[in-house]
């Protein structure tokens, strides 16, 4: 049987202030008012709105590599949030992948959920597979399998990727930047942003595949070279 294709996602979010208003009680207060009153602690999943979702899809080939097919990060600059959601939850219902992601079950598999949830969106593809479930086996999070579940044991997608060699983070951006960039209009920013950590996931992806026995070393190499020459193809066109 020949392997599924792989999604490589990741999601970017800012805030929900009007969410967060709605449960606390403060609707219609200054956006100022509501903010104090959510504090600086990071938000809950539920109050997280979706500004750009990157994803990667590659496919096994006969000679044993992986073929990146497509990549994307659509953003709300280019259409609604909820056409966002309603465009990766279609993607999975067609390919019926298996999903890939770095503490995409902590946190951008939850958040997916109540968005699509918020905003009305059908997604059966999602609940066909066992994509929620952590130890399903359609979601491969690299942050819980690399750790081992071990929360001490946890390293962030930029720490991993230098260790490993890879680009990495860009220099001065991180998740903490984006809801500043949404407010300066930098959405084709964030999108390259989105993509570099999209890459590098699924650069470790390969590694890890590697490490299992799943990929030789030649199977490796191509795959690296095939996401080489389809990024330097993809950097010509745009």
């Amino acid at each position: 049987m020949p392997d599924r294709p792989i999604l490589v996602f990741d999601l970017e979010t800012v805030p929900d202030v009007q969410s967060y208003a709605a449960t606390a009680g403060v609707e219609g207060q200054p956006e100022r008012t509501v903010r104090e009153q959510m504090g600086d602690r990071f938000p809950r999943h539920i109050f997280h709105r979706i500004v750009c979702i990157g994803a990667l899809e590659t496919h096994r080939a006969a000679d044993g590599a992986w073929h990146v097919r497509r990549l994307t990060a659509p953003h709300l600059g280019e259409r609604p949030e909820r056409e966002l959601i309603q465009d990766l939850a279609n993607r999975v219902a067609n390919l019926q992948p298996r999903l890939v992601t770095f503490n995409g079950t902590s946190f951008d598999l939850p958040v997916l959920r109540y968005r699509a949830m918020i905003h009305a969106v059908s997604a059966p593809g999602f609940t066909g597979g066992r994509y929620f479930e952590r130890f399903g086996g359609d979601t491969v999070d690299l942050c819980d399998m690399l750790s081992g579940f071990e929360r001490h044991a946890r390293v962030s997608l930029h720490q991993l990727s230098r260790v490993l060699g890879l680009p990495g983070k860009p220099e001065g951006v991180d998740g903490g930047h984006v809801e500043t960039m949404v407010r300066a209009g930098q959405l084709d920013e964030i999108a390259r942003y989105c993509t570099t950590d999209v890459v590098n996931t699924y650069r470790i992806w390969l590694r890890y595949e590697l490490f299992r026995g799943r990929l030789g070393e030649i199977e490796f190499a191509a795959s690296e070279r095939s996401l080489a020459t389809f990024l330097a193809t993809s950097t010509k066109e745009q």
